[in-house]
């Protein structure tokens, strides 16, 4: 069924004058910015060790970086506008000017943040909260015209954990993309790409079961984004650790590749360029 509907969908990503195939699964690489993300191994706060990062995440195949100031695992430390700026922004302009052709992500739910990392020449805007908690965001993403990442969440990166309650994880969640989504195309937003937000105000057991209805997102012909890589929900049912949760990243964006996944958000980058391949050569 995935691999029938995939076609349906929107099949390409303008960034910046890029366009990136989204009818063959692509890989994001996380730079977290931070010196608090839940994987100590991702967190880059040091302009070096960003760049380089950056470097090493396109050699290995990486058609998209994702970078982060703001910790939004659960509980996180809220930090204001001016502390998030200061990081972000140095890490743009030099990748920019080291990698001119890479492809941008910018995590953040403020649009003030959004907006100076695209003028800094970033490219796509990746907001964890959907434009919840930044009511300004949507009309900064409809003036600046550059695609969106709508993820689903409830509540604050403080207090989601609470928010974990659902009649049905997988039709709120649908109807969530429905609503926000209508309110971006009535402001002439239309590159659009939709985040199931695994683990924000989701237990395990809620993001197994998006993981397992993934292909039925397809209804909404919109190029679906997963990121689980070293989650709790791995490593909590293996009872294990985010450093030890590589190989249960692996197995899960397999299956959701096969479930139409278009892009998969993850801190090691070869192993998920690997599986796009393996993937694509059993598939065809």
């Amino acid at each position: 069924m995935a691999k029938d509907t995939v076609f349906r969908k929107k099949a390409t990503l303008n960034a910046g004058g890029r366009v990136l195939d989204l009818g063959k699964p692509q890989v994001m690489g996380i730079i977290n910015l931070t010196p608090d993300s839940f994987f100590a191994g991702s967190r880059k706060p040091a302009l070096g060790d960003a760049l380089q990062q950056a470097g090493q995440m396109l050699a290995d195949g990486a058609a998209l970086l994702d970078l982060g100031a703001y910790s939004s695992r659960p509980g996180a430390t809220d930090i204001d506008v001016q502390e998030e700026t200061d990081r972000l922004l140095p890490v743009v302009e030099a990748i920019v000017k080291t990698y001119p052709d890479a492809v941008l992500s910018i995590d953040t739910f403020r649009a003030g943040v959004a907006e100076a990392a695209i003028k800094a020449g970033a490219h796509i805007i990746n907001d964890i909260s959907g434009g919840q908690l930044d009511e300004q965001m949507f009309n900064t993403v409809a003036r600046l015209q550059v695609p969106y990442i709508l993820m689903h969440m409830k509540g604050t990166p403080q207090n989601m954990t609470q928010q974990a309650q659902y009649d049905d994880v997988f039709s709120e969640v649908f109807d969530y993309f429905v609503q926000r989504y209508t309110e971006l195309k009535l402001l002439g937003v239309h590159d659009v790409l939709l985040d199931p937000g695994f683990g924000f105000a989701k237990t395990a057991e809620h993001s197994y079961t998006l993981i397992n209805r993934l292909q039925e997102f397809a209804m909404l012909k919109l190029p679906v984004l997963v990121g689980i890589s070293r989650k709790r929900m791995i490593y909590g049912l293996l009872g294990t650790t985010a450093a030890d949760a590589l190989n249960g990243t692996t197995v899960l964006n397999t299956i959701a590749l096969g479930k139409g996944a278009n892009i998969l958000r993850v801190h090691d980058v070869k192993p998920a360029v690997e599986a796009v391949k393996l993937w694509q050569s059993v598939n065809g």
